[in-house]
């Protein structure tokens, strides 16, 4: 009991709150590793760290409350337009969405560029599953889209590129990173689908179209391009600007320069709100 409670007193000595809600950590935690951008092994040892830090998510950041789950990842909706050729031209839209694989997340790579702090981030998830409501319209080649009802979709072992930029600010005398973009590329060896009512209770029809779906996953999963990237950019953005607002930079990058240092006095912008 006693070892317990001296576990708790020193993660709350190890968070500092400076406004409100707004905490941070004041000593390295033990599932990051600390790297020095000037080493030669920098990439590797960075990997390490970032592999590190996606295992913990699974159990949870002490102290960090504002990411409930991560896997599974709920979103509450996401639209999308999507005309990319004569053959595909789509309005999607997705509710109540489930995402279940971010847990497996393995790091091949974990590039940062001393230039201006952004990353290079290459993983692979052996599973990512999708579930939720959706509604469609449009086409794929010449089958016409009109339905609403769940969706599911099941991609085999996905590799990943993420581009990230960042903006470093101080807090509390640490250097942070504030997350302004994530973009990814993905790419997958498998796609299962299945959308139910597509066409308003035709069940004959549903079911050859799902089939035929299944059959050609790689059109299928170039239709859907862009919904399932922003599904992915979407949770990482939000989780990464909460993990970067909650572990200081100099935890990661212990070489790190400060913001004035970076950018220069006229240059540096105050911390996100």
């Amino acid at each position: 009991m006693w070892v317990l409670l001296g576990r708790v007193v020193l993660l709350v000595l190890a968070i500092r709150v400076v406004r409100g809600d707004d905490a941070f950590l004041t000593e390295p935690p033990d599932y990051i590793k600390q790297c020095k951008i000037a080493d030669k092994n920098f990439v590797n040892c960075s990997t390490q760290s970032i592999q590190q830090l996606f295992d913990k998510l699974n159990d949870g950041i002490p102290g960090l409350t504002s990411i409930k789950s991560f896997d599974p990842f709920h979103l509450n909706r996401i639209r999308i337009s999507q005309g990319n050729s004569n053959a595909i031209n789509l309005k999607v839209e997705l509710a109540n969405v489930k995402i279940i694989g971010f847990g497996h997340t393995n790091v091949l790579e974990s590039l940062v560029f001393k230039k201006d702090y952004s990353w290079k981030t290459t993983f692979t998830l052996p599973v990512m599953k999708l579930q939720g409501d959706y509604s469609l319209f449009g086409r794929i080649l010449l089958i016409p889209l009109n339905g609403r009802g769940q969706v599911f979709l099941d991609a085999d072992n996905m590799t990943v590129i993420m581009h990230t930029k960042t903006r470093l600010y101080e807090k509390g005398g640490f250097t942070f990173y504030n997350v302004t973009s994530c973009r990814v590329d993905f790419k997958m060896d498998g796609l299962k689908s299945h959308f139910s009512n597509l066409f308003n209770g035709n069940k004959q029809l549903e079911d050859s179209t799902n089939k035929f779906f299944n059959d050609n996953w790689r059109m299928l999963a170039d239709a859907l391009y862009t919904v399932i990237t922003q599904t992915i950019e979407d949770i990482l953005l939000d989780v990464l600007k909460k993990i970067f607002h909650f572990i200081p930079a100099n935890y990661f990058v212990s070489d790190i320069p400060t913001p004035e240092q970076l950018y220069g006095k006229t240059k540096a912008k105050p911390k996100p709100k």
